[in-house]
């Protein structure tokens, strides 16, 4: 067995970013040679990621992470993990997720961070623990890569849920180890990365058994944790690293991952960043905190496309679109923590479209490569980030946009588009008009977190619509012809292009974000409820709801009482 990573040594420092500690700001980027709180070894196809959290390592001060708790800076390892997982290492058939601690697996999120967090850092922070679980399932749903919660000790709240994402559960039984939700009777508070719904929906809890384990704080453990199906099954201690590791090469047998094949390296990702800008090589953003909104331009492919998916390989983190997945991922985690007083983003795009498609082409052609295929899913993973995002986005489609195919899905994952009739006739009369094209990315490839494309999600219960914006597919459509066909909002010409967009962007930030985030939410995902629209759009709903409470996180509230030997003075009216 070899260990790839650990804690971070003084000379453990070559893909540490060059402005990465600026504080007060939350930088996602990572590497294992900065891994604080997590280390990665392998054996062959099962690799193993273990949970040693260093209490001192806390990303903000006043807490320290007892007993395997995390933080924020602590799951942004994980998701960098996972992230490497699948690109550098495609040998990797089983993931095993276990602790590094005694007797412990995982205590959840930090009781004293969270107490002491504003509001939004804490319905954020679930966000983004959420969006790395639902990685680790998609993982092993299309990835090829199972993972294996191995809970060598008690996994409570947070810690649990990080075990519900894997999918095989080992409990060690040893008369002590249990797994618990106790939110509700410690804190006030629910399960905010997707217990409740993953308990119910995901393991087929039954609602009387879920009803009692919820409020029960010490959790289950032994023979009535599987009967209830919390878990697996139960290893006694003695046989516990045997069976762990006999139960990984079972499930690494079943894999479909590919065999003989070398991954590529997640390079550091180049980034300038300074208080009104964000620059990468693909993506830049301008930060206008007068108007409290965002201008995020992304650049189409410098070239056409390779002629070969072997120049995919070669090219590596280099390729365009696994590079915009990756620039668009960071800026958008970026922008959600540390602006949060920037509510509105308008999207634009500029390039060649026939690059994009081309490139899109590439990728679909060769849906049987790994890699060709771990693209597409990192880019469907940004865009559902973007989705779940409580921003109001307006796309602006001018000439010189390359709103085609992946990036077409700017244009339609927006609250409201708007394209250009015409050309801007002072600044370029010979410009080509800005047109907007379907491709085969926008029929399937790239779906929603309810399961439908967005062309699907936006003509929801209009066949008719939708054949018609299908039947497009491959024409550049001009305003005219695609606001008649339902795939821009609106198509005001040179005259009124400059006065419509000021007032929709002026009467966005005037409304309350709240009511916003809430209209948002619930007209982005139409149609049918899945696993993750009810995890972001119910519970996270709720959980952001509960954590304003002053039964939760007022000056008598779970949160702030919690060890302190001191009841919560609950308000008992009901709401």
């Amino acid at each position: 067995m070899t260990l790839l990573a650990g804690k971070p040594t003084s000379g453990a420092a070559d893909d540490r970013p060059d402005d990465a500690d600026v504080p007060g700001r939350v930088e996602f980027r990572t590497g294992p040679a900065r891994y604080r709180h997590w280390r990665l070894s392998f054996d062959g196809a099962v690799a193993t990621l273990t949970m040693d959290v260093d209490e001192e390592g806390g990303l903000l001060p006043g807490y320290e992470l007892k007993l395997n708790s995390y933080d924020l800076g602590v799951d942004i390892e994980l998701y960098d993990a996972v992230q490497r997982l699948r690109f550098e290492h495609p040998e990797v058939r089983t993931v095993v997720i276990t602790s590094g601690k005694e007797k412990i697996f995982c205590a959840g999120a930090n009781i004293r961070m969270l107490a002491a967090s504003p509001h939004e850092w804490k319905v954020n922070f679930c966000k983004f623990t959420n969006e790395t679980r639902n990685g680790i399932e998609d993982a092993t749903a299309n990835s090829g890569q199972t993972y294996v919660a191995a809970l060598n000790g008690t996994a409570s709240g947070g810690g649990y849920e990080l075990a519900l994402a894997c999918d095989h559960i080992m409990l060690v039984d040893d008369r002590s180890s249990a797994v618990s939700l106790p939110e509700l009777p410690l804190l006030g508070v629910l399960p905010g990365t997707g217990g409740l719904t993953r308990v119910s929906d995901k393991r087929h809890v039954r609602r009387d058994v879920a009803d009692y384990f919820s409020t029960k704080s010490d959790g289950v453990g032994g023979k009535k944790a599987v009967a209830w199906r919390l878990v697996d099954e139960i290893v006694p201690r003695s046989v516990w690293e045997k069976t762990v590791e006999q139960r990984a090469g079972e499930l690494a047998a079943r894999s479909g991952r590919p065999t003989g094949v070398r991954g590529i390296e997640l390079t550091p990702l180049a980034k300038e960043r300074s208080d009104d800008r964000i620059r990468y090589r693909y993506v830049s953003a301008v930060l206008d905190r007068a108007r409290g909104l965002v201008e995020i331009t992304v650049l189409g492919p410098d070239g056409d496309a390779p002629g070969r998916i072997e120049d995919v390989h070669e090219q590596g983190a280099d390729f365009y679109t696994l590079a915009l997945a990756r620039e668009l991922d960071d800026l958008i985690l970026d922008l959600r923590t540390n602006e949060t007083d920037l509510g509105t983003w308008l999207l634009r795009t500029r390039g060649d479209a026939g690059h994009v498609l081309a490139h899109d082409a590439l990728l679909l052609d060769n849906g049987d490569d790994w890699l060709a295929n771990e693209i597409v899913l990192y880019l469907k993973r940004t865009l559902k980030r973007l989705d779940v995002t409580s921003r109001s986005l307006i796309a602006l489609i001018e000439p010189g946009s390359c709103f085609a195919g992946s990036l077409l899905e700017l244009a339609l994952a927006a609250d409201r588009s708007f394209q250009l009739a015409g050309v801007f006739e002072e600044i370029d009369p010979d410009a080509e008009p800005a047109a907007v094209t379907v491709g085969p990315m926008n029929l399937g490839p790239l779906p929603m977190g309810n399961g439908l494309t967005r062309l699907g999600t936006r003509f929801y219960g209009d066949h008719e619509g939708l054949d018609a914006a299908e039947a497009a597919r491959g024409e550049p459509l001009q305003a005219e012809d695609a606001e008649r066909l339902g795939l821009v909002t609106f198509a005001p010409d040179d005259i009124d292009w400059e006065e419509e967009v000021r007032i929709a962007v002026e009467e966005r930030t005037s409304f309350s974000p709240d009511a916003l985030t809430g209209l948002e939410a619930n007209y982005r995902f139409a149609g049918p409820e899945t696993l993750e629209t009810k995890i972001f759009g119910r519970l996270t709903a709720w959980q952001n709801w509960i954590f304003n409470r002053s039964n939760a996180s007022g000056p008598e509230g779970a949160l702030r009482k919690y060890g302190t030997g001191q009841r919560a003075d609950f308000d008992k009216k009901r709401v």
